[in-house]
């Protein structure tokens, strides 16, 4: 069953496969991440995978523009959302923002596991192999108890 929570310029749902999926859209390359926006997007992250960590799968084909340092200090480091993330999936059609991943990774989130794509069928893959590696070692850590 699919669950969608929206805003002006980013959506995000799940679905029978147990990825979070969030696409955002913004032309306007002036725009700033802000943390409000963040927080937001947050609630409905947390909302959405109720409990169940996922593979999140972010899709910024339509987009441009940057984040600030709080903003992204946030969605690195917020307690819920480390708990929830099990790896992230970029899909991307500029090089631009893959830099600028490239980027936010190296400086505030260097622990969770990514991939990068142009391919939306490899970024879903790569999601699913997340998840299952995930739950495997969860069962190994319960047969070690």
């Amino acid at each position: 069953m699919s669950k969608v929570i929206g805003f002006n310029n980013a959506i995000f749902w799940t679905d029978d496969t147990e990825i979070l999926y969030c696409e955002f859209s913004n032309t306007d390359p002036n725009i700033k991440l802000d943390e409000k926006s963040v927080e937001s997007y947050i609630k409905a992250i947390i909302t959405l995978c109720d409990g169940k960590p996922m593979p999140f799968l972010i899709d910024l084909r339509d987009t441009c523009g940057t984040f600030t340092i709080a903003s992204a200090k946030l969605l690195a480091k917020n307690p819920e959302l480390v708990e929830l993330r099990i790896s992230e999936s970029y899909l991307i059609n500029t090089m631009g923002i893959k830099l600028l991943i490239g980027l936010y990774k190296r400086l505030y989130d260097r622990v969770t596991p990514f991939g990068i794509f142009k391919d939306l069928n490899l970024s879903i893959d790569f999601c699913l192999d997340a998840k299952y590696n995930y739950a495997a070692n969860s069962n190994m850590l319960r047969l070690a108890e």
